[in-house]
């Protein structure tokens, strides 16, 4: 292939959409590439470690989505507040940095689509990086209105951004013709065992598993805590709960309601990560409140997990055979629970009605039914056959010999 390429990442400044593209950037440089970053220098920074090179791209501060939001209004908030202004405002970032680090492919998150644009304009080959595979079934189908406007949003922010109309509007009319699909290659960290089968987009995408790379370790948890990861039948199962970052302000009575299921269950032993200190007063003995866990390493020794149905979570629970039960709240996780739900590597419950009880009645199933953990296993399965981290650097590099 000659000399290493150059492949510039252009992220969000959310978590959940770094951490699956630190990993393919570990790879791409262990195979003799050069990797710079794009995105919020405060978010981006602590997370693809020191010594990265990353070109500020701002935008996203200060936007809070009210937490009561859901459905079609979640939808709109997030596109109109959020997603627009964020690509309006990382334009100039991207643009300053494809001109000062001159690359030779791009890697644009589906959530940052100033990165898109900059491709087109620059004439650079770019890819996807689908993480949430959620828009690859194209769930707004079912709501046409609601997707012809998505779709207009996207048209007028290209057009405004100096790509051509024509050009534009003939993409456009394919259903993966705008700026979230890249006409050259699409990275979804799942598999078709969990995500399915996209006939639409069988030449662009490839389905490469979760993308998880080491993270740092925390000194400061409490791991002797924990039940002894061994064999023996009366040690208690470790459950571990969570619901993102991001959707802390909506998650406070759901996080409350876990602690409440697993302390009536003294079979159980329960971690529950709570970053906004929503959890008050005290809790049972067999239930472990923290503000940050170290996720990776606690799923390797979980029995099962509850979640938001987040897309990152769900997959590295699965990709350690955890089953799950998971209680959507809005945007993506509606779609990610019911293709958990689908497989049969967990259970799926209402958000607004998940008291203690309806929790621990579907924690009690996904622990006892052996079929949860023999479907979640065998997604897992699938993730560590598709390769990774290098196998989309592989990908990747085809764009590089397509390039030139």
């Amino acid at each position: 292939m000659g000399r290493g390429g150059r492949f510039l990442v252009v992220v969000p400044p959310l978590v959940g959409h770094v951490n699956p593209v630190v990993g393919v950037a570990g790879a791409l440089v262990g195979r003799g590439h050069e990797v710079a970053w794009v995105g919020r220098g405060d978010v981006v920074g602590r997370l693809v470690g020191v010594g990265a090179r990353v070109f500020e791209g701002g935008g996203g501060v200060g936007v809070v989505r009210p937490g009561g939001l859901r459905g079609p209004g979640a939808l709109k908030f997030l596109w109109e507040a959020f997603l627009v202004p964020l690509a309006e405002a990382m334009m100039a970032g991207v643009a300053g940095a494809v001109e000062a680090f001159g690359p030779d492919v791009m890697l644009v998150d589906q959530q940052a689509v100033a990165g898109a644009v900059v491709a087109m304009r620059s004439g650079l080959p770019w890819a996807t990086s689908a993480t949430t595979a959620a828009e690859l079934g194209n769930p707004l189908a079912a709501m046409p209105k609601v997707d012809a406007w998505v779709r207009e949003l996207l048209l007028d922010l290209e057009v405004r951004s100096g790509l051509p109309t024509t050009a534009a509007s003939a993409r456009y009319q394919s259903t993966y013709g705008d700026l979230r699909f890249s006409p050259h290659l699409v990275l979804a960290y799942s598999t078709a065992a969990l995500s399915g089968d996209v006939p639409a987009l069988s030449e662009t995408l490839r389905y490469v598993g979760p993308s998880i790379a080491a993270r740092p370790t925390d000194p400061t948890f409490p791991w002797d805590r924990l039940p002894l990861p061994n064999d023996d039948d009366d040690r208690r199962r470790l459950v571990f709960a969570g619901v993102g970052t991001a959707n802390a302000d909506a998650g406070a009575a759901f996080l409350a309601a876990c602690a409440d299921a697993i302390g009536d269950r003294p079979h159980l032993f329960g971690v529950i990560a709570d970053p906004g200190g929503a959890i008050g007063g005290t809790t049972a003995d067999n239930v472990l409140v923290v503000p940050h866990v170290p996720q990776l390493d606690l799923l390797r020794r979980a029995d099962a997990a509850i979640c938001h149905a987040g897309q990152n979570t769900v997959c590295e629970a699965l990709y350690h055979g955890v089953p799950l039960v998971v209680a959507p709240i809005r945007d993506d996780q509606p779609v990610v629970a019911q293709q958990v739900a689908a497989a049969g590597a967990g259970i799926r419950i209402r958000f607004a009605h998940a008291n203690p009880a309806v929790i621990g009645k579907a924690l009690d199933q996904v622990l006892d039914d052996p079929a949860y953990g023999a479907a979640a296993r065998r997604i897992g399965d699938s993730f560590r056959a598709a390769g990774g981290a290098q196998a989309a650097a592989e990908h990747l590099e085809s764009l590089l010999v397509a390039a030139g």
